[in-house]
């Protein structure tokens, strides 16, 4: 686990609400504070789709972007907000195939980003989980190092603190 403060807010800001940037990873929860508090909730209710082929337990950020842009946006910056991502299991598997960690995939419960602004600050947190209690810290430290290269390709600035 590692903790980031996101320096350039309004880059980060472009990069959460306008831009794909993290359109891939499932949305777990989120809290945005404006004149209301509005809470989501990322587990997909199946029994309203009527399709037959699968469906994933969260939906995708890009699913729910638009709509957390429409809460945020306007004269007024939010009070705060709070997401939580998850690096979508397709991803996860490709991580532990690539890193060579001999761990099942399906052992993972997640690999999260948890995204905070208090109204002046902007941070990220990872996290892993497991299904099950392990010792073995690899793949969080790999999921560590993994966000901190995703967040400088996309030029998104940051302090380890």
């Amino acid at each position: 686990m590692i903790s980031l403060t996101l320096t350039n807010v309004k880059n980060f800001m472009s990069h959460l609400l306008l831009k794909e940037t993290f359109d891939n990873f499932s949305f777990i929860e989120g809290e945005i504070i404006t004149f209301n508090t509005f809470r989501i909730d990322g587990y997909i209710q199946k029994d309203f789709f009527d399709s037959e082929e699968e469906i994933p337990e969260y939906s995708l950020w890009k699913n729910l972007r638009e709509f957390c842009f429409s809460l945020i946006k306007g004269k007024k910056t939010p009070l705060g907000f709070h997401f939580v991502f998850s690096l979508n299991s397709k991803n996860i598997s490709r991580l532990i195939e690539q890193k060579e960690l001999g761990l099942n995939p399906a052992d993972v419960q997640g690999l999260y980003l948890n995204i905070r602004y208090d109204g002046t600050h902007l941070t990220c947190v990872t996290g892993t989980s497991f299904k099950s209690f392990m010792m073995d810290k690899t793949l969080e430290r790999e999921w560590d190092e993994m966000v901190k290269k995703f967040f400088l390709k996309k030029e998104i600035e940051f302090e380890l603190m």
